[in-house]
């Protein structure tokens, strides 16, 4: 069983992500690179597009990350895309959790 990670709200979250091929683990950029989270299961989808959106940043071939303002309690859902050449997806989840002084 995995423990749940939790941050609190009010915090700034970095969600990062290494696209390697998988035939040899070499970083390799997707053609194209799509980021979306949620709050909840129904919450509102926030999407982000590299080279569209500039809050999705590429750190070196292959490796991306988004900074995400921790506003709202709950369980936050993450996915991250590549399509094109060198396709690949990930995805997860951690816990808002709200202050107790808010």
């Amino acid at each position: 069983m995995t423990a749940t990670v939790t941050f609190l709200e009010g915090n700034k979250v970095r969600v990062a992500e290494a696209f390697t091929r998988t035939t040899d683990g070499v970083a390799v950029d997707p053609g194209i690179i799509i980021f979306k989270h949620r709050i909840g299961e129904t919450g509102a989808i926030t999407t982000l597009t590299y080279l569209t959106e500039a809050d999705l940043i590429k750190d070196s071939v292959g490796n991306y990350h988004v900074d995400i303002d921790l506003t709202t309690p709950g369980m936050l859902y993450w996915e991250w895309r590549g399509t094109g050449a060198n396709q690949a997806a990930d995805e997860g989840n951690f816990e808002v959790t709200g202050s107790r002084f808010a």
